[in-house]
């Protein structure tokens, strides 16, 4: 990150901030209620947007004011488009992670004193668990011994070190060991933190979860009492993704990795080891041993021809509940062991350990197969984080099977090495299952011959292959073995699984998609609960789910793409644990509700939430209603919330019951939630379906947007603490300002990609907005010095174009929630759009059409930028605040005239480039530059038309264009037809560069490119701007001429909307121009003057060098009556005007080259002028 070299920027713009945060608060101006149907203000739309509340357990960071500043930008928006918008803002504190931080602060101050004094090093220690929070044991029956996990991972901090890192004291910290206390100390400092920003929140309705505030907790037991009731929440025996070390599910906010990754439900092939055993095993002698192999595909097992193992890996023999020995890896037992594999949950009976060399060459029983004896030959690749170690092989259908199986065929010493006979491997060939459309029957062989895959190393073809195969076998395989002979791969995968498990051949085996590590440092396991659990697979309730989706806007396809796909495969959610906080479930309280279901519809809430408590966010000091947590009952509820629920009996007022539901009805539903996609496969897929189980037949209470961004990463990397890169939302406040820091949120990006937080891009915007608004300073001081009457010139015309094409396309952008793009329109190119209209308006820029735009500019930055827009509101004289304001109302935009404009730029910059090119000089006969001097005078040819060539080379692109549907064919096809025209044939070698160059026209710029003349007159538009080409390319005469006044190859050259031009240097003798004014920063300097010049020509040279001329009406030019004498007599202060004679407009300046002289003819008099004229500057 690089140094800063001051902040006086950056603190100028914070003392706004404050000054005008001050001022909101004041006037409460966020605040906002509902209002009665039929008043005044019942007419304007309103506008609710929510973000999911963060999580309590620290600082808030840049990552979250990333995605909080979309809802902050929309409200904005929808501000000045006159909606009643509200943002309240809620604070998470349900879960585990407060909890457990807490315990490991209490545990790390009992074993190391207060202050702790940690040793240098620490190893693992050992912990025994507690009833509910087991970790898995492993059972060695030969030493009758149990072993304990570690508590913790050996790389994890201490929680205290943690806390200092915070900046808190030691007395501080030892408060943390209480979890109440995190709910007392971070959500007042992520209010303080976020009221930093300049928020748009109403704060009265925030609040903390769990049941530390009655209300919520109130509220939630009630949304669970109805989803019970609608058979939506069920209880029993579900595969979930579970921490042995926490004792309970581990459920995504739960997750320090592995966040969204479900159960993966395998067939556990049991292959029966078949007498003699190997000697490692012939203890087993008599019983049922088992290699266990985990597939997802069992309809593939009968095309077994061997099973694989690891010769170097580790391997455990360990006992089932049924007295049955199955080897696999440990990581595996540990999963089964928690899935009823054994005979006490969580433990796993360890008979033996061995390593896949042990039981390479054992002989097999396996289910299906066609091979009575299959054996266990060798592979290298197999790995231990998926699966159980042991692998089926199907050389038929796998490419990896048939890989390493011709592999061990074909290399005596690779089966010698490993014990491995040729019986065991040489008779087994691939057995025909499946037929795959354009694969055949051995669809592995096939595509391995195709990619001439020679090995198993040949890993990037083999997972071509895969990719290949795989798929198309599932969706389009037709099965060819007996009992399911013609029956489609993905319809019999289920019966097939089923009848190997009924004859006891498979299990059921469940294990994470992906790692799944916990916040305690725990790798997860698939367990088999009794638990309370969210039906989401429910066949009705998901159909509900979709319905509500597809009536959501969601802003980009790829976000519904993920919406849908989430649908599809969410299943049963665990919405129960026993460890953390939270509220109870009602019905049963031993259990709590966790933290991303208790999260789902309290949205509601906020509508409500000011009336039930104030001036406190834990719910503790009643509302201004009175209401008490305990009269907030069921039927209350239901009336509030329930259309049709009817008045309960309570002792709270019915008014004050209509106030609750009037404001739920009148905010509801939620306009916009914006989340980060993360959520998509859990919060926010949860939140439409709860919404559409509590009002199932009330559409106007489901959400209606959702916008999911990106990750942020800050300066291209990931944000980190342990790499230093890493911004709390507060130290980007600081460092930045918050306006700052809100438009690099805002430039930092908008789609589902990963965003990026540029630092150095952050600075280069405080510089922006400060040279902003001391330019809007310097032209409210300068008012009156401004150009006033009809606006009306070319260039008046344009920037008001401009300025109204720039509310449209902002607004457009600001709508479609693209805020980098309306950053870009609204503020990049706005103020570009101005700083072309200062450097073209040469006759100075105008009053109204200036101040016209400040305020303009005001607002489209608003939204993103409130507080200095605020602030510039007010230095315009505006009394009320810019809250109030409206979006500018767009007049018309001439967009013919702004493609003019464009035009003019560009053709600057052509002929600006043309004259560096004249400038840079030939070679002579030996090397030697020919000097060239630089351009005084300039031709620019214009066409009206295109040179005949080029007229018949567009006629036949534009019949193309029109013909094939707005596309043109390739340019073999145009080529061919244009050789073929004979009078193109000359200019053959011209047609195919000017037909590429249409093509990449046509592309950014539309169909017009192909239009035989400009939709605008090209003359008019430079001799209307002659002055500025002039100035601007530092010519002394610029004359616009038709082509066809030119020679054959400017015709040639010349086409409509790129002219041509010629330089040439006139002659000239060198005059100096001296100011007598005393103090006034106007100098002395020397000009060249041209035949014919005259006086407004040379003030105009003049400007060109002295920059603090910006009219040529200041300026009074005069000629000494003595030319000879009159430059030598020292000048009288206030009397510069005597002995010399003012120039008139008229007169005109004759040069003398062989005498180098000048001479002034004025009314048919000719004086000598000497080398010397006076100006003065008023």
């Amino acid at each position: 990150m690089t140094e800063r070299k001051g902040t006086a920027k950056v603190d100028y713009l914070k003392r706004i901030e404050k000054d005008i945060q001050k001022k909101w608060d004041e006037n409460k101006l966020f605040e906002i209620d509902a209002v009665d149907p039929g008043s005044a203000e019942s007419s304007q739309p309103k506008y609710l947007v929510t973000f999911p509340y963060p999580y309590m357990n620290g600082r808030l960071h840049l990552g979250h004011s990333f995605s909080l500043s979309k809802c902050e930008f929309a409200v904005g928006f929808q501000r000045l488009k006159g909606r009643r918008c509200l943002f309240p803002f809620g604070l998470h504190c349900t879960g585990m992670p407060i909890k457990a931080c807490a315990d490991k602060l209490k545990r790390e101050l009992e074993l190391y004193g207060n202050p702790p004094q940690f040793p240098e090093e620490v190893e693992e220690e050992e912990e025994t668990p507690a009833k509910n929070q087991e970790e898995t044991v492993i059972k060695d029956k030969a030493k009758a011994k149990k072993s304990k996990a570690a508590a913790k991972s050996g790389g994890a901090k201490f929680q205290w070190i943690i806390m200092k890192s915070l900046g808190l004291s030691d007395e501080e910290i030892v408060k943390f060991a209480e979890a109440e206390y995190w709910l007392d100390y971070f959500p007042v400092i992520a209010v303080q933190d976020l009221k930093k920003m300049g928020l748009k929140i109403d704060w009265r309705r925030s609040f903390i979860t769990t049941d530390v505030n009655p209300f919520y907790d109130s509220f939630v037991k009630w949304q669970f009492l109805i989803l019970k009731e609608k058979k939506k929440v069920k209880f029993g025996k579900r595969y979930t993704i579970y921490s042995p070390k926490d004792g309970q599910p581990c459920m995504d906010h739960d997750r320090h990795s592995g966040e969204g990754v479900g159960p993966q439900e395998y067939t556990l092939i049991k292959m029966k080891i078949l007498e003699p055993y190997p000697a490692k095993l012939s203890g087993f002698k008599g019983g049922n041993v088992y290699l266990v192999a985990a597939t997802l595909r069992p309809e593939t097992m009968f095309g077994q021809t061997n099973c694989w193992v690891r010769p170097d890996m580790n391997y455990i023999a360990f006992e089932t509940v049924n007295g049955d020995i199955f080897i696999c890896t440990k990581r595996a037992a540990r999963n089964m062991s928690f899935q009823g594999f054994t005979k006490e949950n969580g433990e796993v009976p360890l008979v033996l350990t061995i390593i896949g060399e042990d039981i390479l060459g054992v002989s097999l029983s396996a289910p299906l197969t066609s091979y009575k004896i299959i054996y266990a030959l060798p592979m290298l690749t197999i790995k231990e984080d998926k699966g159980t170690g042991i692998v089926t092989s199907v050389p038929s259908d796998a490419p990896d099977d048939i890989a390493a199986l011709r592999d061990l065929k074909k290399k005596k010493v690779l089966r010698e090495k490993y014990g491995i006979t040729d019986e065991m491997v040489l008779p087994f060939e691939p057995v025909p299952i499946i037929e795959i459309p354009g694969y055949g029957n051995l669809s592995a062989p096939t595509v391995c011959d195709e990619l001439k895959i020679q090995s198993q190393n040949d890993r990037e073809k083999l997972v071509e292959a895969k990719e290949r195969v795989y798929l198309k076998g599932f969706y389009e395989g037709v099965m060819l073995v007996d009992g399911y002979k013609g029956q489609k791969v993905q319809e019999v995968k289920k019966p097939i699984q089923r009848k190997m498990i009924d004859k006891g051949e498979a299990m059921i085996y469940m294990e994470p998609e992906k790692q799944v590590i916990s916040r305690s440092a725990d790798e997860c396991v698939v367990a088999l609960c009794d638990q309370w659990y969210l039906d989401y697979g429910e066949e009705s309730w998901k159909k509900q789910a979709a319905d509500c989706l597809s009536t959501v806007e969601t802003y980009c396809e790829e976000t519904r793409r993920n919406f849908e796909a989430s649908l599809e495969w969410l299943q049963d959610h665990a919405c129960s644990r026993t460890y953390g906080l939270g509220s109870r479930l009602p019905w049963d309280d031993q259990w709590l509700i966790e933290s991303l279901s208790d999260s789902t519809i309290y949205m509601a809430y906020y509508t409500v939430a000011h009336l039930l408590h104030k001036g406190c966010l834990n719910g503790q000091t009643s509302g201004p209603l009175g209401i008490r947590p305990e009269q907030m009952t069921r039927e209350v509820w239901d009336y509030v919330f329930l259309k049709a629920a009817p008045f309960p009996e309570t002792a709270i007022p019915k008014q004050n019951l209509d106030q609750l539901k009037k404001e739920f009805e009148y905010w509801y539903p939620v306009d916009l939630r914006v989340s980060g996609k993360d959520l998509v496969p859990n919060h926010l897929s949860y939140y439409l379906y709860n919404h559409v189980a509590m009002w199932p037949s009330d559409r106007s209470k489901w959400p209606q947007a959702v916008r999911a961004n990106g990750h942020l990463l800050l300066n291209s990397e990931k944000m980190s603490k342990s790499t230093g890169n890493f911004l709390t939302l507060t130290e980007a406040v600081e460092k930045f300002s918050a306006d700052g820091m809100r438009l690099a949120l805002a430039d930092a990006g908008d789609t589902v990609e990963d965003a990026n937080f540029v630092e150095t891009m952050a600075d280069a915007g405080i510089l922006r907005l400060y040279t902003w608004v001391e330019w809007v300073k310097e032209m409210i001081a300068n008012r009156e010095s401004l150009r006033s009457g009809p606006a009306n010139t070319f260039n008046d015309r344009v920037f008001a174009s401009e300025m109204n094409a720039g509310i449209l396309k902002t607004e457009q952008h600001y709508e479609k929630m693209m805020f980098k793009e309306a950053l870009k329109t609204g503020f990049f190119e706005f103020q570009a759009a101005k700083d072309k209209y200062r450097e073209v308006a040469v006759e100075g820029m105008h009053q109204d059409l200036v101040f016209h735009f400040i305020e303009i500019q005001t607002l489209l930055l608003a939204p993103i930028c409130p507080h200095l827009c605020e602030h510039i509101w007010a230095l315009l004289g505006k009394t009320e605040s810019l809250m109030k304001a409206s979006w500018p109302v767009a007049g018309h935009v001439d967009e013919i005239l702004i493609r003019s404009s464009q035009y003019l730029m560009e053709t600057a910059h052509d002929v600006r480039l043309r004259a560096k090119n004249y400038m840079i000089s030939g070679k002579g006969k030996k090397g030697d530059p020919k000097p060239t001097q630089k351009p005084s005078h300039c031709n620019i040819y214009v066409a009206k038309n295109y040179p005949p060539w080029q007229h018949t080379t567009l006629l036949l692109l534009r019949n193309h264009y029109e013909k094939n549907g707005g596309q043109l064919p390739d340019n073999k096809i145009i080529a061919g037809e244009l050789k073929d025209l004979p009078e193109l044939k000359k200019y053959m070698k011209k047609v195919m560069p000017f037909v590429a160059m249409i093509k990449e026209n046509l592309e950014k710029n539309g169909p017009r490119v192909l239009d035989l003349e400009l939709e605008f007159d090209e003359r008019s538009v430079l001799m209307e701007n002659i002055v500025y080409l002039t100035n601007s390319l530092e010519l002394d005469h610029i004359d616009v001429l038709f082509a066809t006044e030119a020679d054959d190859k400017i015709r040639e050259e010349c086409c409509p909307g790129k002219p041509f031009c010629v330089f040439r240097t006139e002659p000239s003798v060198p005059l100096f121009l001296v100011n007598p004014q005393p103090a006034n920063g106007h100098f002395s300097t020397q000009i060249d003057i041209r035949q014919g010049d005259k006086k407004d020509a040379v003030i105009r040279k003049l400007m060109k060098i002295d920059r603090g001329i910006k009219d040529l009406t200041q300026v009074k030019l005069m000629r000494y009556e003595d030319p000879v004498l009159g430059p030598r007599r020292v000048p009288v202060l206030g009397k510069e005007s005597v002995g010399k004679v003012a120039i008139s407009e008229k007169a005109s300046f004759h040069i003398d080259l062989s005498a180098k002289k000048i001479q002034l003819i004025d009314n048919g008099l000719t004086v000598d002028v000497g080398d010397t004229l006076i100006y003065l500057v008023y």
